[in-house]
């Protein structure tokens, strides 16, 4: 069976940093994936005009948005 370059690649970093990078939408909106946000964490901290968000998982993986 032979594997097409994409699944041959798939454990790369070149295929990792793919993976991170966001998706242009139609419209010239980003698309993320919340596993390329979190890189295995459970709480991210965004920072928007000079002001810290902390971005959580709950337990049930839905998303949680604080100051």
């Amino acid at each position: 069976m032979q594997m097409n370059k994409l699944s041959q690649n798939a454990g790369s970093p070149e295929a990792a940093k793919a993976q991170a990078m966001p998706e242009r939408q139609a419209g010239g909106l980003m698309r993320w994936t919340s596993k390329a946000l979190f890189s295995g964490a459970r709480e991210i901290i965004i920072e928007h005009a000079g002001v810290e968000y902390r971005l959580r998982l709950t337990s049930q993986d839905k998303l949680i948005l604080t100051k």
